[in-house]
């Protein structure tokens, strides 16, 4: 996803509206958390990366931690398997020995059968990633091309789209149920520049209920209201 660059000419309008002022700090320390895909060193500009964190977001997308989809994330890109020709190369079992080699192994048969079938439609259909795109009319469009690769749903699509916001031109998923809740209770005004953090701070921080070591605890209108006294 682009960096998210918060103006500073908004400083001025918030001195005389402090809640203004509060949002604009907020903004910056979201945007400051990095986002999956630059955590796994990816840049989004290039081509290549842009396949291999659609890869990742297929990982990401099973109800598995976030740790393993990492983890084996990075056992893909040791092993070289971050195309589509070294997927359809290495073959069923090679997938599936380095899902396993990751810790994937709740998901490691059908993942690895998953995998071969977009490598397969991404060639067969479109050629590449990258067309795919091109050939899109609009971002519905776009959504609707994904999703037509076998294993590919509406988690899968969002978690890679909506770091591609902003170089990807269609790239304009409708943000997800668990970015909207964590914006609701820190009262953004905007949820989807800021997405990628916001859906961080929800797993990491919101579901294994770490408030006390969360980034923007102190804008949490949620924890504000346990602590209020009546």
């Amino acid at each position: 996803m682009a960096r998210v660059e918060v103006c500073p000419t908004q400083l001025n309008t918030t001195k005389s509206r402090p809640e203004l002022g509060e949002n604009l700090k907020l903004k910056q320390m979201l945007s400051r958390i990095p986002s999956y895909s630059e955590e796994l060193g990816l840049d989004l500009r290039k081509p290549g990366d842009r396949f291999k964190w659609f890869l990742a977001s297929v990982l990401f997308a099973k109800r598995i931690s976030a740790e393993i989809a990492k983890k084996t994330y990075r056992v893909f890109e040791k092993r070289g398997l971050t195309t589509p020709d070294a997927i359809l190369r290495t073959g069923w079992d090679g997938l599936v020995d380095a899902l396993d080699a990751g810790g994937y192994v709740r998901y490691d048969f059908s993942t690895a059968t998953n995998l071969l079938e977009v490598a397969k439609e991404l060639k067969r259909r479109y050629g590449d990633l990258e067309q795919l795109h091109q050939g899109a009319k609009t971002p519905r469009d776009l959504e609707s091309h994904l999703q037509k690769l076998r294993g590919i749903g509406p988690v899968a699509t969002n978690i890679f789209l909506r770091e591609l916001r902003g170089i990807w031109p269609k790239a304009r998923p409708k943000p997800s149920k668990l970015a909207r809740e964590v914006g609701e209770k820190l009262g953004l005004d905007e949820v989807e520049p800021f997405e990628s953090a916001l859906v961080r701070i929800n797993l990491e921080y919101c579901k294994r209920r770490k408030c006390a070591i969360c980034p923007v605890e102190e804008y949490c209108r949620e924890k504000r209201n346990l602590t209020t006294p009546f």
